[in-house]
């Protein structure tokens, strides 16, 4: 008997605004800007309310009301209906400020005991491909996520997915460390080789299980529903149950997104009334049932392992890789300006531009960026609110920009802050050189173990370093502390020998961190 998981992604971002420089221009004319005034001018929630209300009325009440009625039709039968729902929290932050509605209709839902809630980052974030702090930053957005869903349904979710089905092996680990008993992802054809994806799978090096989508005839559902051209072309809800009868293996992982329901499939396409009839003509076949991810891996054992290296990562995207938000240089130096921007952002412990910063970790602004062809391409440009992907990239520059600049701003009010708790990744640690060029072994990530390494460093490394300004340059530029190295520069050019400017040098900079 097929177990049908029926799982429904729900997700709207935070877009970015227009003209965010001259907002911040104009702010600034008034007064100081606050943390406030930085979020209203680089994010445009005048059209994230307006989608989230026109979403909300046309997919996620009635969509989910639909769903609600044939929950309670079929609970007392043989074969109850279920459903799972992966919300993101930003979606469920939008709807608490904006449409309370929407969170009701999905506690209700919840409530009734045949829904399942699964996981995932609270920003839909692709924070676990970040540069040197990917999964640290990944475990934070899943707890922040936890703690939502917790507050708002009072549920604790044991099955999860990474933003966009995302998945590699050592993801997969991760999240089975975290607690997690299943992890969801595309069913993709290069890693299941001769293998179908209706059965369960087992992460390679650990024991969580893996679900794999069905993408044909999830896509059916999400992309060819309404599309006249397409060969089958009505698809009514008696028609595709059929074909789920005719489906051999354990499991089918239907997955698509949630607006397809009377937003992506507006509703004169009928879309209500496949969903609506769904279980109905499902229960006519004695071989299939509707069931949720937990339920599946109780049920079943799994039949192999799912093997994708971190280096061949999928996804449930345009080539089910990682190119939907990576695929060109844009994305890719636009990513990692904000993976940069991390640790000032963590040494402040400002929680106002922490935020900001998460918020321009979601995955949506580097999708608008792609810049892809065809099918693909038009798919893209569906979802972007912008013209092209050079806009999308440099209205995203413009966010980092305001961010940036208050960040600097913040540091110059109170170095001391920054200087004793910021740790910089290895590209922008100092490393101590010979003057030949040899590298001596001894390097420094954080002002802290600057002092640490001026004591392991040889004298001739250090001295040379000194007198070329490395030091000071590094202070300056790296940790944005000027008045310091403004003292390394006139340590370094008083009279004295190399021991006497050290003492003076480890004074100084002892002076920095613990006042």
């Amino acid at each position: 008997m097929p177990s049908i998981v029926l799982f429904f992604e729900v997700h709207q971002p935070y877009r970015l605004g227009r003209n965010i420089y001259a907002k911040l221009i104009e702010k600034s004319l008034k007064g100081r800007l606050d943390q406030n005034d930085l979020e209203e001018a680089i994010f445009d929630n005048e059209l994230n309310r307006y989608v989230l209300n026109r979403v909300a009325d046309r997919c996620y009440i009635p969509a989910t009301k639909i769903i609600i009625e044939n929950i309670e039709r079929f609970k007392n039968t043989s074969k109850p209906f279920k459903v799972t729902f992966s919300i993101s929290g930003v979606l469920l932050e939008q709807a608490v400020k904006w449409r309370r509605d929407v969170i009701e209709v999905f506690q209700r839902a919840v409530e009734t005991g045949m829904v399942e809630l699964t996981e995932q980052t609270y920003y839909h974030s692709m924070a676990a491909f970040m540069p040197y702090y990917g999964f640290e930053e990944l475990r934070e957005q899943i707890l922040e996520h936890r703690r939502i869903i917790q507050e708002l349904f009072n549920y604790t979710p044991l099955s999860i997915e990474n933003t966009e089905f995302t998945y590699n092996n050592d993801l997969a680990c991760f999240l089975e460390n975290m607690g997690y008993k299943v992890v969801l992802t595309e069913g993709v054809e290069w890693v299941l080789g001769w293998r179908s994806p209706n059965y369960v799978y087992r992460a390679r090096d650990c024991d969580i299980r893996v679900l794999t989508r069905n993408y044909r005839l999830s896509d059916d559902i999400g992309f060819r529903f309404s599309d006249r051209k397409w060969d089958q072309y009505p698809l009514t809800a008696d028609k595709y149950a059929s074909w789920l009868s005719a489906t051999p293996g354990d499991i089918i992982l239907i997955a698509v997104d949630y607006e397809t329901f009377g937003e992506h499939h507006w509703p004169e396409t009928g879309i209500y009334e496949f969903l609506r009839w769904l279980p109905i003509e499902v229960g006519k076949y004695w071989n299939l049932e509707f069931t949720t991810p937990m339920e599946v891996i109780e049920k079943y054992q799994p039949r192999d392992i799912y093997d994708v290296p971190p280096w061949t990562t999928i996804s449930w995207a345009d080539e089910r890789d990682l190119s939907a938000w990576f695929g060109n240089e844009l994305q890719i130096e636009a990513f990692k300006i904000l993976a940069d921007l991390r640790p000032y952002i963590r040494a402040l412990e400002n929680p106002g531009l922490l935020r900001i910063w998460k918020k321009l970790t979601i995955s949506d602004h580097f999708y608008y960026m792609a810049t892809k062809f065809g099918s693909i391409g038009e798919v893209h440009a569906y979802f972007s609110p912008y013209k092209n992907a050079s806009i999308a990239y440099s209205l995203f520059i413009e966010a980092i920009g305001g961010l940036l600049q208050a960040v600097v701003e913040e540091v110059k009010e109170n170095p001391r802050r920054i200087l004793s708790r910021l740790e910089v990744p290895g590209e922008r640690a100092f490393y101590f050189n010979l003057p030949s060029g040899e590298y001596v072994g001894v390097s420094a990530r954080s002002i802290r173990e600057l002092l640490l390494a001026l004591e392991k460093a040889p004298l001739e490394s250090i001295l040379f370093h000194l007198n070329r300004g490395d030091i000071e340059r590094w202070v300056s530029d790296v940790f944005y502390a000027r008045e310091l190295a403004e003292e390394i520069a006139e340590i370094r050019g008083e009279p004295g020998d190399i021991n006497e400017k050290l003492d003076k040098l480890k004074k100084a900079i002892k002076l920095w961190i613990t006042e």
